[in-house]
């Protein structure tokens, strides 16, 4: 990992890294770059020390994307950096450096010389570990780097970079204390990653982002391909189907599943043919691709284990916006018309999600909600949750912890199954949603 000469013995453990720099977080977040250019800076640039970058914004499918992409790249044989956020169970799975994620030691050793190098200034979170990253990124050769925004784009601290390709996934509504409620200016600050004369995949968008992103484009002079025009993904007999100027390939479909990751697949395939890798590894790599809490089905550990013995079903997925919502139910919905089974939604959410808009996608196809707390979070009160899934025609009850929320939702399918016929039970389809944090607390609980 880092150089040995660079490294400092600091007696820490990762927590304790992760928990000095988070008390330099700025008292109030104004967006902008100074802060991490400064400390890159004094670190020398490592952002300018990286192979060939991909910068993917986006509102949704960001991860995904990412996903597929390492999953391409190393089809091909290539050693990727590769940085995301927020991670599920441990810090350490947002920096992976070479194909492998990054160790204890040399987490706390590059967190450290970040410390160093700032000095006490005021700094966030993320622009910490985003230099963090890139220290990392520099010193451990690779053959590509992916590299995932946070927030927005125009801001983020990951933009600092001049990426070989840029990628835009379908953006939306989320973060709106940031970004605002103006989808056109949210479409403005995503577009803000691209670059002069370097190539941008724009994935499926509505039509006002699409206007704003051509804009943009034309304005940056960045040469951009977008979603049906230039390239498309579709499936067609059970094989996934991608079209661009040049080339049709008949592909398996993703192992990812849903229509959305059709649509993640397609984007990220474009831009894999920008970056020159090969049909086969494309191949190889859309059924190696994984990517947990995105529409995954828990199968095992003890959690999963609790429902299977109930005969039911147990999904996992970390969407926490209306659009990612949508997206899960359609996948719900295809579930529900191939085997029939009560749905029951074990949800917690952030307060400040829009879980309104969030609860509409699945009226008519859910039959209960349960409300969940989101441990060491500000999540929103289930009490308050349930009050909107009810009015939404949904049975609502709260639980007071995972474990607690499956039995209510295994009872809870049972019962409505009772009132259909006395003589065959058909068990619940239990889906855990609503956040990534609370994903990463189910995969914790269920190791």
């Amino acid at each position: 990992m880092p150089k040995a000469s660079s490294r400092e013995t600091t007696g820490e453990t990762v927590e304790q890294a992760l928990a000095t720099l988070a008390a330099l977080h700025p008292k109030k977040i104004d967006l902008g770059l100074e802060r991490i250019l400064h400390v890159l800076s004094k670190l020398g640039n490592p952002q300018q020390l990286l192979p060939p970058t991909v910068h993917i914004a986006g509102t949704n499918g960001k991860g995904s994307t990412v996903a597929y992409l390492r999953a391409f790249a190393e089809a091909a044989g290539l050693k990727a950096h590769v940085y995301t956020s927020p991670h599920l169970v441990n810090f350490r799975e947002r920096i992976v450096v070479a194909s492998e994620e990054i160790s204890d030691e040399a987490l706390i050793d590059v967190l450290a010389r970040v410390r160093k190098a700032n000095d006490g200034a005021p700094l966030s979170f993320f622009e910490a570990t985003t230099a963090a990253m890139f220290l990392a990124f520099s010193e451990t050769p690779a053959d590509i780097a992916l590299i995932e925004v946070g927030l927005g784009g125009r801001y983020d601290a990951t933009n600092v970079i001049t990426p070989a390709c840029c990628g835009i996934t379908p953006i939306d509504y989320d973060h709106a204390e940031f970004l605002g409620r103006d989808i056109a200016g949210v479409a403005r600050e995503k577009a803000g990653i691209m670059k002069a004369h370097t190539p941008v995949i724009i994935g499926p968008q509505m039509d006002v982002v699409r206007a704003v992103l051509d804009a943009e484009a034309n304005k940056m002079r960045s040469s951009a391909k977008f979603w049906n025009e230039d390239f498309r993904a579709y499936g067609q007999h059970g094989r996934l189907v991608f079209e661009n100027d040049g080339e049709l390939l008949d592909l398996p479909m993703p192992a990812l599943i849903g229509e959305h990751q059709v649509m993640n697949a397609g984007t990220a395939i474009a831009i894999a043919r920008q970056m020159q890798i090969s049909e086969r590894a494309i191949e190889k790599g859309l059924s190696t691709v994984s990517w947990p809490a995105r529409m995954q089905n828990l199968n095992t550990g003890p959690l999963a284990e609790m429902v299977a013995d109930s005969g039911g079903e147990l999904w996992l997925d970390g969407g926490h916006n209306p659009h990612a919502a949508r997206a899960v139910a359609n996948v719900m919905a295809d579930l529900e018309s191939k085997t029939p089974r009560p749905l029951i939604l074990i949800t917690g959410i952030l307060a400040n999600k829009d879980i309104g808009g969030f609860l509409d996608a699945y009226e008519g196809l859910a039959s209960a909600v349960i409300g969940v707390e989101i441990p060491n979070h500000t999540s929103l009160a289930p009490e308050t949750l349930i009050e909107l899934a009810e009015k939404r025609g949904l049975i609502g009850q709260t639980a007071n912890n995972i474990t607690d929320a499956l039995q209510r939702a295994i009872n809870t399918g049972e019962a409505l199954s009772r009132e259909i016929s006395e003589d065959t039970i058909t068990p619940p389809r239990i889906l855990i949603c609503g956040s990534l944090y609370l994903a990463g607390e189910v995969l914790k609980l269920n190791s």
